[in-house]
This record gives structure tokens, C-alpha cells and sequence, in this order.
């Protein structure tokens, strides 16, 4: 039952970014921009080429070649910590390979990964981003305050 949860979570992630994806290009053109906090947040549609903040744009080989080994890193990751009774940092790295999968999804169907959400000046990202995001950084915490006790190299011996 436990390992449903990650099935859950991960379908979830990927239905939800897909269906705001998808609804971003039936309604709009590449570059249309729909405001929603003024001109702080907004809607606005970008086809990225490349990875987080278009790094590597137009390289498709190196786009899937280091989305294919965070998944799969994750799915090891995953694996490894649920067996080990780490249930949370399952959970938070389910969040990261789906949002790795359903990216993938964009750069091989499409040739592009669409990216709509705005925030000022920062960078344009999308659910499937803030998963990934949220996903590492939260992992990250959660990883210190699980093993900071953990002396693996104990100068008992």
C-alpha cells in the first residue's frame, strides 16, 4: 500500500503540469502574456529548448541526456530510501522524477518543454519546474535532519 502512494503522487504531478501545458497552447501563442498580479505574475507563454533557466537551449541530446539521469538517480533514490524506512525522501523525490518524466514527456513529444509561469523578472517555469524545485530543496532539509547524527565514518573503530 505505502508503494501506492508514490504511484499517486506521481500521477498526479504529471496530470496536473500536463493539463495546464496543454491549456497554455490550445489558448495561446508563444510569447502571449496574460496578466494576473499586474506585472508581477503572469501567464506567459515560453517553448524552453534547454533545461532550468534554458541552459543548454537547442541541445536536445544533453536536454534528455540529463533529464533521463535525474529520473532515474530519483528512481534509484526512491527505491533505496523507501527500503530503508525513509518514506518522506521517497515521497519528496517522487515529486522530482515527476516533474522530470512530464518534462521529458514535452521534450520528446514536442521538441520543447512549455513553460508559462512569470514572476517578475525571474525566470519562466512551469508545475512540473516548481515540483522539481520544491522536491530537491525540501529533500536537501530532509536528508540533514535525518542523517545528522549519522557518523559514517565513527572514530570508534
Amino acid at each position: 500500500m505505502k508503494k501506492m502512494i508514490y504511484h499517486l503522487i506521481a500521477a498526479a504531478v504529471i496530470c496536473l503540469d500536463q493539463l495546464t501545458k496543454y491549456l497554455v497552447r490550445a489558448n495561446m501563442q508563444p510569447g502571449d502574456r496574460i496578466p494576473v498580479i499586474g506585472d508581477w505574475m503572469s501567464i506567459y507563454y515560453v517553448q524552453n529548448t534547454g533545461t532550468a533557466f534554458s541552459m543548454f537551449s537547442g541541445n536536445r541530446f544533453v536536454t534528455v541526456f540529463l533529464t533521463s539521469a535525474l529520473i532515474i538517480f530519483c528512481l534509484v533514490f526512491i527505491i533505496y530510501e523507501a527500503r530503508a524506512g525513509e518514506h518522506i525522501v521517497s515521497v519528496l523525490f517522487t515529486f522530482v522524477a515527476a516533474g522530470g518524466i512530464s518534462n521529458m514527456i514535452d521534450r520528446l513529444a514536442l521538441g520543447f518543454v512549455t513553460d508559462m509561469i512569470s514572476c517578475g523578472s525571474f525566470a519562466v517555469f512551469n508545475v512540473a519546474d516548481i515540483c522539481i524545485t520544491c522536491g530537491c530543496a525540501l529533500s536537501m532539509i530532509a536528508l540533514i535532519v535525518l542523517y545528522k547524527d549519522d557518523k559514517s565514518g565513527s572514530k570508534e573503530a
